[in-house]
């Protein structure tokens, strides 16, 4: 499997609770639903064919959690989102026990770095990261990160999480660049061989 991250960031790299006020108010954070005016019709297109190729997902707890009360709810099946996310495993990395009540949600024990490497080496669609910033910083830190797709909002926030906050360095190779009518910036990035 190939192991893809898909995140929604501001203009000055801010990936924090783009969806909803409530998503992640972690640190005091305040501005959250960020994305929101900027998700039209080609963003949401974008991503659904991005979610056509998952095979799998990975998951921080946090992001688990605020996915599994939304799309676990969901039940139109003709969207391939609500699909894949409902009938796809979904793997959690935690340091805790949370309950993991979402159909074929599974928690990941031990080394993350070397649970996941092990997922990767399983034939199928694409294991899919989505969100879990800390999740995405372990994996970028152990190599296993395939692809990045970026959805870069025309916003500035000023603080907040950050996708590549406290990384290490990484080079990537641009392999697509475009934008929506509603100026997001579509970027997909391959780390370039070390």
């Amino acid at each position: 499997m190939r192991l893809t991250v898909t995140t929604f960031t501001t203009l000055d790299g801010v990936a924090q609770s783009p969806g909803a006020p409530d998503e992640d108010p972690s640190g005091g954070f305040t501005h959250g639903g960020w994305v929101g005016p900027y998700a039209d019709e080609e963003f949401g297109k974008t991503v659904g064919d991005w979610f056509t190729d998952a095979g799998a997902f990975l998951f921080g707890r946090v992001t688990y959690e605020a996915m599994a009360a939304y799309w676990s709810q969901a039940t139109d099946e003709s969207d391939v989102v609500t699909r894949k996310l409902n009938t796809l495993p979904k793997y959690v990395a935690s340091r805790g026990r949370p309950v993991l009540d979402w159909a074929g949600s599974r928690l990941i024990e031990g080394d993350v770095a070397r649970a996941v490497a092990a997922l990767k080496a399983a034939p199928g669609g694409e294991l899919q990261v989505h969100g879990s910033l800390g999740l995405v910083q372990t994996l970028v830190r152990a190599g296993l990160v395939d692809e990045f797709r970026l959805l870069v909002a025309p916003v500035v926030i000023g603080r907040g999480k950050r996708l590549f906050d406290d990384i290490v360095p990484t080079r990537l190779e641009l392999v697509e660049s475009r934008s929506t009518g509603a100026g997001v910036m579509i970027q997909v990035y391959r780390p370039e061989p070390a």
